[in-house]
């Protein structure tokens, strides 16, 4: 296995490069000299122009290149993963959206548990140096004690997207157990930003706002997120291929808050902003930023939900010297000045 810190060639393999975490991690990797192989499906759980222009901003850059075809189709996502030859893979394309999958879990099953399934095969069989997979906050379910640790158990998740986000992180300890492929697994808390999902909160007050539309606000506002910037995420992720887990050779080795498995090159990493911020100040910061009050619907929680997330996210400063700290008023002001360039409002 080579290691993506050395000077040999860095080839890096990541699904999902249409979606919003996927471009600007990218972005991000081609911006610092890597070689950067995308792999999405273009499904329309959302807006396809959105995605295929994010796609055509890749290519603009001579280092990047892509394949559309979907996870399931293990024939060509081998084919495609072969041809490339990655040292690492990040694994993040998946079917999203914690409400939609009320709806059709089904596409939960297929996308993220049997999708991640053949990226994981892949990777066991060209042997890469370091294997990231996406995970999510959702897993951390009716758990209260917060901020969230990595190190405590999750097992109480409240949708199915959530539990097919656990599934695969059961599934990557048992690959990296078997195979000694180093896994990292991270879970994301509340992402947001420029090029983000017409699905996400921030995306459709905005649009709603503008449009003098009500918006949906669950539990009267009464909710907190640990909203986290999509430039300081992507940034953690870059730090984090650097770091594959190691198997250590005795419980004793290994730091105390660290989720290292003893049995295995597999470590949960948090990315979180590590700030609990309600929801109503989070709509007052848009509010303020638009220049105009939103419309406000006021509605009881909603099924699965949560009230609150708050990341713990000292192991990932341990393991990176890093901590995204970007301030949600500055996020969203980022945020409204893309959208009204992009769409014209």
């Amino acid at each position: 296995m080579t290691s993506l810190g050395s000077k040999a060639s860095r080839r890096v393999f990541v699904t999902g490069t249409a979606g919003f975490i996927g471009f600007h991690l990218a972005h991000l990797l081609l911006e610092e000299g890597l070689e950067v192989f995308g792999y999405d499906g273009m499904t329309d759980y959302y807006d396809v122009r959105l995605k295929q222009r994010r796609h055509q901003v890749l290519l603009q850059h001579p280092g990047f290149a892509c394949v559309e075809g979907q996870l399931e189709d293990q024939a060509l996502l081998d084919r495609t993963i072969d041809a490339f030859a990655p040292d690492a893979i990040v694994h993040l394309a998946a079917q999203a959206g914690v409400r939609f999958s009320l709806e059709n879990p089904r596409a939960y099953i297929d996308s993220n548990v049997v999708g991640t399934f053949n990226v994981m095969e892949a990777a066991r069989r060209l042997g890469v140096a370091h294997l990231l997979m996406a995970s999510t906050s959702s897993v951390y379910g009716a758990n209260e004690d917060m901020p969230f640790v990595e190190t405590e158990k999750a097992d109480t998740q409240l949708t199915i997207y959530a539990a097919t986000k656990k599934a695969t992180e059961s599934m990557g300890h048992s690959y990296a157990h078997l195979w000694n492929l180093p896994i990292t697994m991270f879970r994301f808390f509340t992402v947001y930003g420029p090029w983000g999902r017409p699905d996400l909160a921030l995306f459709k007050f905005v649009d709603a706002i503008l449009d003098d539309r009500p918006i949906d606000i669950y539990n009267h506002g009464e909710m907190y997120r640990d909203f986290t910037y999509v430039a300081d995420l992507v940034r953690a992720i870059r730090l984090l291929i650097d770091v594959p887990p190691v198997r250590p050779a005795c419980t004793a080795d290994i730091a105390p808050g660290d989720s290292l498995s003893p049995v295995a090159p597999f470590r949960v990493v948090n990315i979180g902003n590590s700030d609990k911020v309600r929801l109503l100040d989070f709509i007052e910061a848009i509010e303020w930023e638009l220049g105009k009050p939103a419309i406000r619907n006021l509605l009881p929680m909603q099924m699965g939900d949560v009230p609150a997330t708050w990341a713990d996210a000292t192991l990932l400063y341990r393991l990176t010297g890093y901590a995204p700290r970007t301030d949600f008023r500055d996020g969203i002001s980022r945020f409204v000045a893309w959208f009204r360039d992009y769409y014209q409002k």
